[in-house]
């Protein structure tokens, strides 16, 4: 296939609308089912690039969960704790713990069940029937892989009455060096970002405190990894080989650092005790689930524990989870990992860090304010490395 015509563009009214090779070459994907529109394919080719190098650079099978071009989440696979696996609403899967691709979809597509809902999966590993069968529940627009075994195929067939978006893609395709896109007419070029990911990227510690353990290692990897597809600017938090709190897109990095500490919060908020016994009623679905529990933790548009409101979620009526509860309970969390694709121009996002359990950060430094910055690392006994290498994505 060397073209495939798209419905539309970005919008309805951006006509004609097609993905091709400039080169005139065969496309180095197959279309098995459905139609993806250009957005799809935009989170899939940029998804399906994080979870490549991802396996690449840690040797894990890896998952990552996409919406408008930023991933949600991305994870690798290591088994999950049963408190996680409650709050990620996979529980009662069998076989889990024995599919390492299977533990990355559940991590990745947990992390915020909010955002990733009708997500764009990619996987770096051919689709097992455990993890196809996990997917199958989900509200999700499309998949990505370098393969299906056939009855996972089967049951992914099946999603949205037949018409679920699945996309294979070679997996030894190597794009061209350079690559272009237009804008207003013009048209930009530009080398393909090639930059090698590694744990060589973490050796220059700049903190007092030199700890880096190899379990920070990885999920500093990954952090910066998801940062390389994230919308400029971002900033993610990353504990147990998975994203915890994506910042994307924000003008100021205060704002992305404490966007992805409140997503990092309420992922570890939605482990608690409290939250993994609410009362729910056996009719209410996993999505409506997720804006429950996430308006019962941030107490948002909805009030779910006030009188008339409990009584549509819950068979009895939940004890509010109070905002110094919630301090407490996550001022027992430590161990947390952070990445920012740019450099931390003032000390507030260290601040904003620590008050998420944050203890390890990758940046690239160069701010005049460095001293500052490393200085308030030094007051928490965090451990910093300087990266030197800037991570924007547009």
């Amino acid at each position: 296939m060397k073209e495939f015509e798209l419905k539309y563009g970005c919008n309805p009214n951006q006509k004609p609308s097609k993905i091709y090779m400039e080169d005139g070459s065969e496309l180095p994907i197959e279309i098995l089912n459905g139609r993806p529109g250009y957005i799809n394919f935009l989170d899939a080719f940029n998804s399906w690039q994080l979870v490549k190098e991802l396996k690449e650079a840690t040797g894990l099978a890896a998952v990552t969960s996409f919406k408008h071009v930023s991933p949600t989440s991305a994870a690798v696979g290591i088994p999950l704790p049963e408190k996680l696996k409650k709050a990620c609403f996979v529980d009662d899967i069998e076989g889990l713990d024995n599919s390492p691709l299977a533990c990355a979809y559940a991590r990745a597509r947990g992390t915020d069940r909010m955002c990733s809902f009708g997500d764009w999966i990619a996987l770096s590993d051919i689709c097992d029937v455990t993890t196809a069968k996990m997917i199958k529940r989900e509200v999700s627009d499309g998949i990505i892989a370098p393969g299906f075994e056939p009855e996972a195929l089967k049951i992914l067939k099946s999603k949205r009455n037949g018409n679920y978006n699945i996309v294979k893609i070679d997996p030894d395709y190597v794009p061209v060096p350079k690559e272009h896109k237009q804008v207003f007419g013009i048209t930009f070029e530009q080398g393909r970002n090639n930059f090698e990911i590694n744990s060589e990227l973490l050796s220059n510690i700049v903190t007092n405190n030199k700890d880096l353990p190899k379990t920070a290692v990885r999920d500093l990897i990954v952090a910066l990894i998801t940062l390389k597809y994230t919308q400029s600017n971002s900033v993610c938090y990353a504990v147990d080989g998975q994203a915890i709190g994506v910042g994307a897109g924000q003008q100021s990095r205060i704002h992305c650092t404490r966007l992805a500490g409140s997503k990092a919060d309420t992922w570890f908020l939605r482990q608690a005790d409290k939250v993994l016994n609410l009362p729910f009623k056996t009719d209410i679905g996993r999505p409506d689930r997720d804006n429950v529990i996430d308006g019962y933790i941030n107490q948002n548009e909805e009030d779910v524990c006030a009188e008339g409101n409990w009584q549509k979620y819950f068979t009895e009526r939940p004890e509010p989870f109070k905002k110094e509860e919630q301090r407490k309970y996550l001022d027992s969390i430590s161990g947390v990992s952070l990445g920012s694709d740019a450099f931390f121009p003032f000390g507030d996002n260290i601040e904003r860090a620590h008050l998420s359990g944050v203890k390890y950060i990758a940046e690239p430094g160069g701010s005049i304010r460095d001293d500052s910055v490393i200085e308030c690392c030094d007051k928490y006994g965090m451990t910093m490395a300087f990266t030197g290498m800037r991570l924007f994505h547009h």
